[in-house]
Protein backbone atom coordinates (compact mmCIF):
# COMPACT_ATOMS: atom_id res chain seq x y z
CA UNK A 1 0.00 0.00 0.00
CA UNK A 2 2.35 2.69 1.27
CA UNK A 3 5.78 2.12 -0.06
CA UNK A 4 8.10 4.81 -0.71
CA UNK A 5 10.35 4.38 -3.68
CA UNK A 6 13.68 6.11 -1.50
CA UNK A 7 13.20 2.99 0.69
CA UNK A 8 12.56 0.38 -1.78
CA UNK A 9 16.00 1.73 -3.65
CA UNK A 10 18.02 2.05 -0.25
CA UNK A 11 17.39 -1.66 0.01
CA UNK A 12 17.47 -2.84 -3.48
CA UNK A 13 19.61 -1.27 -5.18
CA UNK A 14 22.18 -0.03 -2.57
CA UNK A 15 24.82 0.86 -6.00
CA UNK A 16 22.57 3.92 -6.85
CA UNK A 17 23.24 5.53 -3.54
CA UNK A 18 27.03 5.57 -3.84
CA UNK A 19 29.31 8.84 -3.02
CA UNK A 20 29.91 9.24 -6.67
CA UNK A 21 26.29 8.90 -7.68
CA UNK A 22 25.06 10.86 -4.70
CA UNK A 23 27.45 14.39 -5.76
CA UNK A 24 26.03 13.80 -9.40
CA UNK A 25 22.24 14.02 -7.71
CA UNK A 26 23.14 16.72 -5.27
CA UNK A 27 24.20 18.75 -8.41
CA UNK A 28 21.07 18.18 -10.18
CA UNK A 29 19.24 19.33 -7.62
CA UNK A 30 21.75 22.69 -7.19
CA UNK A 31 20.17 23.07 -11.01
CA UNK A 32 16.60 22.20 -9.95
CA UNK A 33 16.73 24.89 -7.50
CA UNK A 34 17.71 27.33 -9.99
CA UNK A 35 14.04 26.51 -12.05
CA UNK A 36 12.51 26.12 -8.32
CA UNK A 37 13.42 29.69 -6.82
CA UNK A 38 12.11 32.25 -8.59
CA UNK A 39 8.91 30.04 -9.68
CA UNK A 40 8.00 29.68 -6.11
CA UNK A 41 8.47 33.28 -6.00
CA UNK A 42 6.28 34.12 -8.36
CA UNK A 43 3.60 31.67 -8.00
CA UNK A 44 3.31 32.71 -3.95
CA UNK A 45 2.82 36.52 -5.47
CA UNK A 46 0.35 35.49 -8.05
CA UNK A 47 -1.64 33.70 -5.44
CA UNK A 48 -2.02 36.92 -3.15
CA UNK A 49 0.43 35.50 -0.88
CA UNK A 50 4.00 37.09 0.68
CA UNK A 51 6.92 35.82 -1.11
CA UNK A 52 8.43 33.06 1.39
CA UNK A 53 5.48 31.08 1.72
CA UNK A 54 6.04 30.40 -2.07
CA UNK A 55 9.56 28.88 -0.83
CA UNK A 56 8.67 27.06 2.54
CA UNK A 57 6.44 25.13 -0.02
CA UNK A 58 9.38 23.82 -2.16
CA UNK A 59 11.25 23.27 0.87
CA UNK A 60 9.01 21.39 2.86
CA UNK A 61 6.93 19.63 0.39
CA UNK A 62 9.98 18.69 -1.71
CA UNK A 63 11.63 17.01 1.29
CA UNK A 64 8.42 15.40 2.10
CA UNK A 65 7.58 13.97 -1.55
CA UNK A 66 11.31 13.00 -1.98
CA UNK A 67 11.23 10.93 0.65
CA UNK A 68 7.77 9.51 0.97
CA UNK A 69 6.77 9.75 -2.39
CA UNK A 70 6.31 6.80 -5.11
CA UNK A 71 8.39 8.32 -7.88
CA UNK A 72 11.74 8.14 -8.39
CA UNK A 73 12.44 11.86 -9.32
CA UNK A 74 9.39 13.84 -8.54
CA UNK A 75 10.09 17.30 -7.96
CA UNK A 76 7.23 18.67 -5.76
CA UNK A 77 6.44 22.35 -4.73
CA UNK A 78 3.79 25.54 -5.77
CA UNK A 79 2.48 25.51 -9.31
CA UNK A 80 0.42 27.52 -11.59
CA UNK A 81 -2.65 25.03 -11.52
CA UNK A 82 -3.22 26.45 -7.60
CA UNK A 83 -3.02 30.10 -8.13
CA UNK A 84 -6.83 30.37 -9.14
CA UNK A 85 -7.64 29.03 -6.14
CA UNK A 86 -5.29 29.96 -3.48
CA UNK A 87 -5.99 33.66 -4.39
CA UNK A 88 -9.79 33.07 -4.37
CA UNK A 89 -9.16 31.51 -0.52
CA UNK A 90 -7.07 34.17 0.55
CA UNK A 91 -9.26 36.91 -0.95
CA UNK A 92 -11.98 35.45 1.51
CA UNK A 93 -10.58 33.67 4.59
CA UNK A 94 -7.18 35.47 4.41
CA UNK A 95 -4.30 33.06 5.15
CA UNK A 96 -5.78 31.33 8.28
CA UNK A 97 -8.60 30.57 5.95
CA UNK A 98 -5.82 28.69 3.31
CA UNK A 99 -3.62 27.19 6.22
CA UNK A 100 -6.98 25.33 6.82
CA UNK A 101 -7.82 24.50 3.39
CA UNK A 102 -4.54 23.18 2.62
CA UNK A 103 -4.02 21.12 5.58
CA UNK A 104 -7.76 19.55 4.74
CA UNK A 105 -6.77 18.59 1.51
CA UNK A 106 -3.77 17.08 2.63
CA UNK A 107 -5.89 14.36 4.87
CA UNK A 108 -7.88 14.48 2.02
CA UNK A 109 -5.16 13.39 -0.26
CA UNK A 110 -4.01 10.36 2.30
CA UNK A 111 -7.50 9.30 2.61
CA UNK A 112 -7.47 8.63 -0.90
CA UNK A 113 -4.30 7.06 -1.02
CA UNK A 114 -5.26 4.49 1.47
CA UNK A 115 -8.31 3.68 -0.20
CA UNK A 116 -6.33 3.48 -3.50
CA UNK A 117 -8.00 6.06 -5.42
CA UNK A 118 -4.36 6.54 -7.23
CA UNK A 119 -5.00 3.42 -9.52
CA UNK A 120 -8.88 5.20 -9.98
CA UNK A 121 -7.32 8.88 -10.93
CA UNK A 122 -6.02 8.00 -14.43
CA UNK A 123 -9.11 7.19 -15.85
CA UNK A 124 -9.99 11.02 -15.89
CA UNK A 125 -10.49 11.68 -19.80
CA UNK A 126 -7.80 13.72 -21.19
CA UNK A 127 -10.43 16.67 -22.55
CA UNK A 128 -11.32 17.80 -19.06
CA UNK A 129 -8.35 18.23 -17.44
CA UNK A 130 -7.15 19.94 -20.75
CA UNK A 131 -10.13 22.22 -20.25
CA UNK A 132 -9.46 23.46 -16.61
CA UNK A 133 -5.62 23.09 -17.09
CA UNK A 134 -5.64 25.79 -19.84
CA UNK A 135 -8.42 27.67 -18.56
CA UNK A 136 -6.30 27.91 -15.40
CA UNK A 137 -3.17 29.20 -17.07
CA UNK A 138 -6.06 31.78 -19.14
CA UNK A 139 -6.65 33.39 -15.75
CA UNK A 140 -3.08 32.69 -14.21
CA UNK A 141 -2.12 35.13 -17.78
CA UNK A 142 -4.85 37.73 -16.65
CA UNK A 143 -3.85 37.83 -13.12
CA UNK A 144 -0.18 39.37 -14.26
CA UNK A 145 -1.42 42.12 -16.20
CA UNK A 146 -1.31 44.89 -13.30
CA UNK A 147 2.38 44.03 -13.10
CA UNK A 148 3.49 43.68 -16.72
CA UNK A 149 1.86 47.20 -17.35
CA UNK A 150 2.69 48.76 -14.56
CA UNK A 151 -0.74 49.71 -13.48
CA UNK A 152 -0.13 49.56 -9.96
CA UNK A 153 -3.69 48.75 -9.36
CA UNK A 154 -4.81 47.43 -5.55
CA UNK A 155 -7.41 45.28 -4.17
CA UNK A 156 -7.94 43.74 -7.98
CA UNK A 157 -10.88 41.59 -8.03
CA UNK A 158 -10.51 37.64 -8.78
CA UNK A 159 -12.83 37.03 -11.30
CA UNK A 160 -11.65 37.47 -14.94
CA UNK A 161 -14.56 40.02 -16.41
CA UNK A 162 -14.00 42.90 -13.47
CA UNK A 163 -10.47 42.28 -14.03
CA UNK A 164 -10.47 42.97 -17.49
CA UNK A 165 -12.80 45.91 -16.80
CA UNK A 166 -10.95 47.46 -14.11
CA UNK A 167 -7.22 46.82 -16.56
CA UNK A 168 -9.12 48.76 -19.56
CA UNK A 169 -10.81 51.36 -16.92
CA UNK A 170 -6.62 52.37 -15.97
CA UNK A 171 -4.94 51.71 -19.12
CA UNK A 172 -4.00 55.25 -19.12
CA UNK A 173 -1.65 54.37 -16.00
CA UNK A 174 0.95 52.38 -18.16
CA UNK A 175 4.31 52.59 -16.80
CA UNK A 176 6.45 52.71 -19.86
CA UNK A 177 9.83 51.46 -18.12
CA UNK A 178 7.82 48.71 -16.84
CA UNK A 179 6.67 47.10 -19.98
CA UNK A 180 9.43 48.15 -21.58
CA UNK A 181 11.50 45.92 -19.11
CA UNK A 182 8.17 43.35 -19.29
CA UNK A 183 8.73 43.53 -22.99
CA UNK A 184 12.60 43.19 -23.36
CA UNK A 185 12.35 40.19 -20.43
CA UNK A 186 9.88 38.28 -22.64
CA UNK A 187 12.46 38.78 -25.76
CA UNK A 188 15.48 37.74 -23.54
CA UNK A 189 13.41 34.38 -22.48
CA UNK A 190 12.46 33.65 -26.15
CA UNK A 191 15.71 33.82 -27.34
CA UNK A 192 17.76 32.75 -24.49
CA UNK A 193 19.96 29.66 -25.61
CA UNK A 194 18.77 26.10 -24.85
CA UNK A 195 22.17 25.33 -24.65
CA UNK A 196 22.25 26.72 -21.03
CA UNK A 197 20.35 24.43 -19.56
CA UNK A 198 22.91 24.50 -16.07
CA UNK A 199 21.11 28.29 -15.74
CA UNK A 200 17.54 28.37 -16.61
CA UNK A 201 16.44 31.65 -18.47
CA UNK A 202 14.20 32.23 -15.65
CA UNK A 203 17.23 32.99 -13.26
CA UNK A 204 19.26 34.38 -15.84
CA UNK A 205 16.37 37.47 -16.33
CA UNK A 206 15.94 37.78 -13.09
CA UNK A 207 19.41 38.30 -12.15
CA UNK A 208 19.93 40.86 -15.51
CA UNK A 209 16.90 42.80 -14.77
CA UNK A 210 17.26 43.24 -11.01
CA UNK A 211 21.03 44.50 -11.61
CA UNK A 212 19.65 46.98 -14.73
CA UNK A 213 16.61 48.17 -12.11
CA UNK A 214 19.80 48.22 -9.72
CA UNK A 215 22.11 50.70 -11.61
CA UNK A 216 20.29 52.35 -13.76
CA UNK A 217 17.67 53.26 -11.40
CA UNK A 218 14.07 52.39 -13.54
CA UNK A 219 10.76 53.82 -11.71
CA UNK A 220 9.31 50.16 -11.55
CA UNK A 221 7.98 47.83 -8.85
CA UNK A 222 10.13 45.80 -7.10
CA UNK A 223 9.08 42.94 -4.62
CA UNK A 224 11.04 45.45 -1.74
CA UNK A 225 8.62 48.59 -3.22
CA UNK A 226 5.60 45.98 -2.66
CA UNK A 227 5.61 44.30 0.04
CA UNK A 228 8.31 45.98 2.42
CA UNK A 229 11.52 44.34 3.83
CA UNK A 230 11.04 41.02 4.07
CA UNK A 231 14.48 39.85 4.72
CA UNK A 232 13.91 39.81 7.98
CA UNK A 233 10.47 38.32 7.86
CA UNK A 234 11.51 34.62 6.95
CA UNK A 235 10.11 31.91 9.52
CA UNK A 236 9.67 28.23 9.75
CA UNK A 237 8.04 28.26 12.82
CA UNK A 238 4.45 26.30 12.50
CA UNK A 239 1.54 28.56 12.33
CA UNK A 240 -1.74 27.83 14.31
CA UNK A 241 -4.80 29.44 12.01
CA UNK A 242 -7.65 30.72 13.82
CA UNK A 243 -10.54 28.42 12.70
CA UNK A 244 -14.10 27.62 13.57
CA UNK A 245 -16.64 25.10 12.10
CA UNK A 246 -18.40 27.90 9.73
CA UNK A 247 -15.08 27.81 8.06
CA UNK A 248 -14.44 24.32 7.84
CA UNK A 249 -17.69 23.93 5.83
CA UNK A 250 -17.18 26.89 3.79
CA UNK A 251 -13.65 25.95 2.78
CA UNK A 252 -13.99 22.27 2.25
CA UNK A 253 -15.69 22.41 -1.74
CA UNK A 254 -11.97 24.42 -2.25
CA UNK A 255 -10.24 21.63 -0.29
CA UNK A 256 -11.56 19.01 -2.36
CA UNK A 257 -10.73 21.04 -5.47
CA UNK A 258 -7.05 21.41 -4.09
CA UNK A 259 -6.87 17.41 -3.53
CA UNK A 260 -7.62 16.84 -7.33
CA UNK A 261 -5.78 18.96 -8.49
CA UNK A 262 -2.08 17.66 -6.54
CA UNK A 263 -3.68 14.32 -7.31
CA UNK A 264 -3.85 14.75 -11.04
CA UNK A 265 -0.61 17.06 -11.23
CA UNK A 266 1.34 15.26 -9.13
CA UNK A 267 0.11 11.82 -11.32
CA UNK A 268 0.89 13.34 -14.45
CA UNK A 269 4.09 14.05 -13.78
CA UNK A 270 5.18 10.81 -12.79
CA UNK A 271 3.95 9.56 -15.66
CA UNK A 272 5.79 11.86 -17.90
CA UNK A 273 8.63 11.18 -15.47
CA UNK A 274 8.09 7.32 -15.81
CA UNK A 275 8.15 7.60 -20.01
CA UNK A 276 11.42 9.35 -19.35
CA UNK A 277 13.54 7.28 -16.98
CA UNK A 278 11.61 4.10 -18.43
CA UNK A 279 10.50 3.18 -14.78
CA UNK A 280 7.17 2.90 -12.73
CA UNK A 281 5.59 5.19 -9.82
CA UNK A 282 3.40 3.90 -7.17
CA UNK A 283 0.68 5.82 -7.99
CA UNK A 284 -1.28 5.52 -4.04
CA UNK A 285 1.95 6.24 -2.28
CA UNK A 286 2.54 9.22 -4.19
CA UNK A 287 -0.62 10.66 -3.88
CA UNK A 288 -0.21 9.66 0.02
CA UNK A 289 3.04 11.67 -0.13
CA UNK A 290 1.17 14.28 -1.66
CA UNK A 291 -0.87 14.45 1.43
CA UNK A 292 1.76 14.63 3.72
CA UNK A 293 3.23 17.17 1.97
CA UNK A 294 0.47 19.09 2.08
CA UNK A 295 -0.20 18.87 5.74
CA UNK A 296 3.53 19.67 6.17
CA UNK A 297 3.29 22.95 4.03
CA UNK A 298 -0.06 23.96 6.23
CA UNK A 299 1.77 23.02 9.10
CA UNK A 300 5.07 25.92 8.14
CA UNK A 301 2.11 28.23 6.54
CA UNK A 302 2.73 27.57 2.90
CA UNK A 303 1.08 27.07 0.27
CA UNK A 304 -0.83 23.99 -1.56
CA UNK A 305 1.87 21.70 -3.50
CA UNK A 306 2.19 18.99 -6.11
CA UNK A 307 4.89 17.15 -8.43
CA UNK A 308 5.68 19.91 -11.31
CA UNK A 309 6.43 18.83 -14.54
CA UNK A 310 8.34 21.03 -15.95
CA UNK A 311 11.11 20.79 -12.78
CA UNK A 312 10.80 17.37 -12.20
CA UNK A 313 11.43 17.21 -16.52
CA UNK A 314 14.41 19.39 -15.79
CA UNK A 315 16.17 17.06 -12.99
CA UNK A 316 15.59 14.37 -15.68
CA UNK A 317 16.85 15.58 -18.39
CA UNK A 318 20.20 16.81 -16.47
CA UNK A 319 20.73 13.33 -14.71
CA UNK A 320 18.23 12.25 -11.67
CA UNK A 321 17.44 8.96 -11.40
CA UNK A 322 17.05 8.92 -7.52
CA UNK A 323 14.83 11.30 -4.86
CA UNK A 324 18.12 12.72 -3.40
CA UNK A 325 18.08 14.95 -6.16
CA UNK A 326 14.83 16.28 -5.03
CA UNK A 327 15.85 16.56 -1.48
CA UNK A 328 19.01 18.55 -2.34
CA UNK A 329 16.39 20.90 -4.58
CA UNK A 330 14.73 21.39 -1.33
CA UNK A 331 17.71 21.98 0.84
CA UNK A 332 19.13 24.86 -1.43
CA UNK A 333 16.01 26.58 -1.27
CA UNK A 334 16.64 26.33 1.90
CA UNK A 335 19.56 27.83 2.25
CA UNK A 336 18.66 30.49 -0.34
CA UNK A 337 15.99 31.66 1.89
CA UNK A 338 18.49 32.13 4.88
CA UNK A 339 21.11 34.01 3.20
CA UNK A 340 19.73 35.55 -0.07
CA UNK A 341 16.50 37.50 0.95
CA UNK A 342 17.82 40.54 1.19
CA UNK A 343 18.96 40.37 -2.56
CA UNK A 344 15.66 38.65 -3.50
CA UNK A 345 13.32 41.50 -2.99
CA UNK A 346 15.38 43.55 -5.25
CA UNK A 347 13.74 41.30 -7.90
CA UNK A 348 11.39 43.59 -10.58
CA UNK A 349 7.54 42.61 -10.13
CA UNK A 350 7.26 43.17 -13.63
CA UNK A 351 9.65 40.09 -14.36
CA UNK A 352 7.74 37.95 -11.68
CA UNK A 353 5.11 38.69 -14.18
CA UNK A 354 7.22 37.27 -17.38
CA UNK A 355 8.00 34.48 -15.97
CA UNK A 356 4.45 33.45 -15.33
CA UNK A 357 3.31 34.17 -18.61
CA UNK A 358 5.84 31.66 -19.72
CA UNK A 359 4.08 29.35 -17.23
CA UNK A 360 1.04 30.29 -18.20
CA UNK A 361 1.67 29.30 -22.18
CA UNK A 362 3.44 26.22 -20.96
CA UNK A 363 0.05 24.51 -19.43
CA UNK A 364 -1.82 25.60 -22.25
CA UNK A 365 -2.56 22.70 -25.01
CA UNK A 366 -2.54 24.04 -28.09
CA UNK A 367 -2.48 21.09 -29.83
CA UNK A 368 -5.92 19.78 -28.60
CA UNK A 369 -6.98 23.21 -28.96
CA UNK A 370 -6.00 23.11 -33.15
CA UNK A 371 -7.77 19.71 -33.54
CA UNK A 372 -10.62 20.29 -32.05
CA UNK A 373 -12.54 20.03 -34.78
CA UNK A 374 -11.06 16.31 -35.09
CA UNK A 375 -12.24 14.96 -31.93
CA UNK A 376 -15.43 13.47 -31.19
CA UNK A 377 -18.08 16.11 -30.39
CA UNK A 378 -18.58 14.39 -26.64
CA UNK A 379 -14.56 15.02 -25.77
CA UNK A 380 -15.25 18.78 -27.57
CA UNK A 381 -17.91 19.82 -25.68
CA UNK A 382 -16.26 18.64 -22.06
CA UNK A 383 -13.01 20.41 -23.24
CA UNK A 384 -14.95 23.89 -24.20
CA UNK A 385 -17.21 23.62 -21.21
CA UNK A 386 -14.87 23.16 -18.73
CA UNK A 387 -12.31 25.62 -20.41
CA UNK A 388 -15.16 28.33 -20.52
CA UNK A 389 -16.35 27.44 -16.64
CA UNK A 390 -12.96 27.84 -15.12
CA UNK A 391 -12.26 31.28 -17.16
CA UNK A 392 -15.19 33.10 -16.35
CA UNK A 393 -16.79 31.00 -13.57
CA UNK A 394 -14.48 29.45 -10.84
CA UNK A 395 -12.58 26.20 -11.03
CA UNK A 396 -15.16 24.42 -8.86
CA UNK A 397 -18.00 24.64 -10.31
CA UNK A 398 -15.30 23.67 -13.68
CA UNK A 399 -14.42 20.54 -12.07
CA UNK A 400 -17.63 19.54 -10.80
CA UNK A 401 -20.18 20.05 -13.75
CA UNK A 402 -16.93 19.09 -16.43
CA UNK A 403 -16.83 15.28 -14.09
CA UNK A 404 -20.79 15.45 -14.28
CA UNK A 405 -20.40 16.16 -18.04
CA UNK A 406 -17.99 13.45 -18.62
CA UNK A 407 -19.37 11.29 -17.09
CA UNK A 408 -22.73 11.43 -18.71
CA UNK A 409 -21.68 11.36 -22.25
CA UNK A 410 -19.65 8.67 -21.05
CA UNK A 411 -22.72 6.62 -20.63
CA UNK A 412 -24.51 7.75 -23.09
CA UNK A 413 -21.60 6.65 -25.54
CA UNK A 414 -21.73 3.49 -23.98
CA UNK A 415 -25.60 3.10 -23.71
CA UNK A 416 -25.56 3.75 -27.65
CA UNK A 417 -22.79 0.59 -28.08
CA UNK A 418 -24.97 -1.70 -25.96
CA UNK A 419 -27.21 -3.38 -28.88
CA UNK A 420 -30.34 -5.75 -28.72
CA UNK A 421 -31.16 -7.90 -31.56
CA UNK A 422 -33.34 -10.62 -32.96
CA UNK A 423 -31.48 -13.54 -34.39
CA UNK A 424 -32.55 -15.82 -36.63
CA UNK A 425 -32.01 -18.55 -39.49
CA UNK A 426 -30.12 -16.25 -41.63
CA UNK A 427 -27.59 -15.13 -38.77
CA UNK A 428 -24.11 -15.80 -38.73
CA UNK A 429 -23.41 -19.06 -36.41
CA UNK A 430 -19.95 -19.39 -37.17
CA UNK A 431 -18.41 -19.35 -33.88
CA UNK A 432 -21.00 -21.39 -31.88
CA UNK A 433 -19.12 -24.26 -30.46
CA UNK A 434 -20.43 -27.38 -31.94
CA UNK A 435 -20.79 -31.05 -30.35
CA UNK A 436 -22.57 -34.67 -31.11
CA UNK A 437 -25.82 -33.44 -30.67
CA UNK A 438 -25.57 -30.27 -32.22
CA UNK A 439 -28.45 -28.87 -34.34
CA UNK A 440 -26.83 -28.35 -37.50
CA UNK A 441 -29.14 -25.68 -39.29
CA UNK A 442 -29.91 -24.07 -35.90
CA UNK A 443 -33.62 -24.36 -37.26
CA UNK A 444 -36.15 -22.31 -34.70
CA UNK A 445 -39.20 -23.50 -33.47
CA UNK A 446 -42.35 -21.42 -34.43
CA UNK A 447 -42.74 -20.55 -30.35
CA UNK A 448 -38.56 -19.39 -29.72
CA UNK A 449 -37.76 -15.82 -29.97
CA UNK A 450 -33.61 -15.59 -29.64
CA UNK A 451 -32.27 -12.11 -28.92
CA UNK A 452 -28.93 -10.99 -28.51
CA UNK A 453 -27.27 -8.54 -26.19
CA UNK A 454 -24.23 -6.39 -27.05
CA UNK A 455 -21.85 -4.44 -24.81
CA UNK A 456 -21.54 -3.52 -21.77
CA UNK A 457 -25.28 -4.35 -19.91
CA UNK A 458 -25.48 -2.01 -17.20
CA UNK A 459 -27.91 1.10 -15.68
CA UNK A 460 -26.99 2.62 -19.54
CA UNK A 461 -28.91 0.10 -21.62
CA UNK A 462 -31.73 -1.07 -19.05
CA UNK A 463 -34.03 0.32 -19.49
CA UNK A 464 -33.63 0.19 -23.60
CA UNK A 465 -33.65 -3.61 -22.39
CA UNK A 466 -36.67 -4.08 -20.80
CA UNK A 467 -38.44 -1.90 -23.27
CA UNK A 468 -37.33 -3.74 -26.10
CA UNK A 469 -38.59 -7.40 -24.34
CA UNK A 470 -42.09 -6.36 -23.10
CA UNK A 471 -42.19 -5.43 -27.05
CA UNK A 472 -42.11 -8.93 -28.08
CA UNK A 473 -44.69 -11.08 -28.70
CA UNK A 474 -46.59 -13.92 -27.06
CA UNK A 475 -43.99 -16.97 -27.74
CA UNK A 476 -43.44 -19.94 -25.87
CA UNK A 477 -39.56 -19.50 -25.18
CA UNK A 478 -37.28 -16.56 -25.02
CA UNK A 479 -33.71 -17.32 -25.72
CA UNK A 480 -31.25 -14.75 -24.29
CA UNK A 481 -27.60 -14.75 -25.79
CA UNK A 482 -24.93 -12.99 -23.99
CA UNK A 483 -21.86 -13.91 -25.85
CA UNK A 484 -20.46 -10.37 -26.15
CA UNK A 485 -21.83 -9.03 -22.55
CA UNK A 486 -18.40 -8.62 -20.80
CA UNK A 487 -19.87 -6.64 -17.83
CA UNK A 488 -23.33 -6.06 -16.02
CA UNK A 489 -24.10 -4.28 -12.96
CA UNK A 490 -26.49 -4.10 -10.51
CA UNK A 491 -29.38 -2.33 -12.69
CA UNK A 492 -28.57 -4.61 -15.60
CA UNK A 493 -29.75 -7.88 -13.29
CA UNK A 494 -32.48 -5.92 -12.13
CA UNK A 495 -34.02 -5.40 -15.71
CA UNK A 496 -33.14 -9.27 -16.10
CA UNK A 497 -35.05 -9.99 -12.90
CA UNK A 498 -38.27 -7.69 -14.58
CA UNK A 499 -38.15 -9.98 -17.48
CA UNK A 500 -37.94 -13.27 -15.94
CA UNK A 501 -41.29 -12.26 -13.66
CA UNK A 502 -42.50 -11.35 -16.43
CA UNK A 503 -42.37 -14.61 -18.81
CA UNK A 504 -42.90 -16.70 -15.26
CA UNK A 505 -46.28 -14.88 -15.05
CA UNK A 506 -47.27 -15.80 -18.77
CA UNK A 507 -46.08 -19.26 -19.04
CA UNK A 508 -43.04 -18.38 -21.17
CA UNK A 509 -39.46 -20.13 -20.45
CA UNK A 510 -36.89 -18.00 -20.42
CA UNK A 511 -33.31 -19.43 -21.43
CA UNK A 512 -29.94 -17.53 -20.96
CA UNK A 513 -26.84 -18.63 -22.99
CA UNK A 514 -23.00 -17.82 -23.48
CA UNK A 515 -22.79 -16.16 -20.38
CA UNK A 516 -19.63 -14.51 -19.92
CA UNK A 517 -17.64 -14.50 -16.37
CA UNK A 518 -18.52 -11.27 -14.75
CA UNK A 519 -22.08 -11.82 -15.56
CA UNK A 520 -22.39 -15.25 -14.53
CA UNK A 521 -20.61 -14.29 -10.97
CA UNK A 522 -23.13 -11.74 -10.34
CA UNK A 523 -26.16 -13.76 -11.36
CA UNK A 524 -24.75 -16.64 -9.07
CA UNK A 525 -23.93 -14.00 -6.38
CA UNK A 526 -27.78 -12.92 -6.70
CA UNK A 527 -29.31 -16.55 -6.93
CA UNK A 528 -30.46 -15.68 -10.30
CA UNK A 529 -29.02 -19.18 -11.45
CA UNK A 530 -31.00 -20.98 -8.88
CA UNK A 531 -34.23 -18.61 -9.58
CA UNK A 532 -34.13 -19.25 -13.46
CA UNK A 533 -33.43 -23.14 -12.78
CA UNK A 534 -29.88 -24.34 -13.90
CA UNK A 535 -31.52 -26.22 -16.69
CA UNK A 536 -32.34 -22.72 -18.21
CA UNK A 537 -28.44 -21.71 -18.50
CA UNK A 538 -26.98 -23.32 -21.78
CA UNK A 539 -23.11 -23.29 -23.10
CA UNK A 540 -23.81 -21.75 -26.13
CA UNK A 541 -27.23 -21.40 -28.56
CA UNK A 542 -26.88 -24.83 -29.91
CA UNK A 543 -28.04 -25.72 -26.76
CA UNK A 544 -30.71 -23.72 -25.80
CA UNK A 545 -32.30 -24.20 -29.15
CA UNK A 546 -32.29 -28.09 -28.21
CA UNK A 547 -33.56 -27.37 -24.18
CA UNK A 548 -36.15 -24.94 -26.17
CA UNK A 549 -36.82 -27.53 -28.83
CA UNK A 550 -37.31 -30.16 -25.78
CA UNK A 551 -39.80 -27.95 -23.74
CA UNK A 552 -42.53 -27.26 -26.69
CA UNK A 553 -42.79 -31.40 -27.60
CA UNK A 554 -43.27 -31.56 -23.87
CA UNK A 555 -45.50 -29.34 -24.33
CA UNK A 556 -47.39 -30.70 -27.35
CA UNK A 557 -47.18 -34.31 -25.90
CA UNK A 558 -49.08 -32.89 -22.43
Amino acid sequence: MFRPKLFTLLKNKPEEFKPHNILKEIMVGLIISFISIPLSIALAIASGVSLEKGLITGVIAGIIVSVFGGSRVQIAGPTGAFVVIVYGIVQKFGIDGLIVATAMAGIILVVMGFLKFGSVLKYIPDPLIIGFTSGIAVVLFSTQINDFFGLSLKNIPSEFIPQWKLYLANIVNVNFQTLALGIGSLLFMFFYPKRFKFFPASLAVIVISTLAVKFFNFNVDTIYTHFGDISKTVSFMPKIPSVNIDMLVHLMPSAFIIAFLAAIESLLSAVVADGMIEKKHRSNTEVIAQGFANLGSAVFGGVPATGAIARTSAGITNGARTPIAGIANAIFIFIAMIFCMQYVQLIPMVVLATILFNVAYRMIDFRAFSEITKAPKNDTLVLITTFLLTVFVNLIYAIEIGVVLASLLFMKRMSDMTNISVLDQESDFEDEIEDSDGIDKKIFAKDVVVHEITGAFFFGAASTFVEHMENIKQCKVIILRMRKVPVMDATGYNALYKIYKRCKKTNTRLILCHIQKQPLKLLTKYNFINDIGRENISLNLNSALKQADKYIKSLVQK
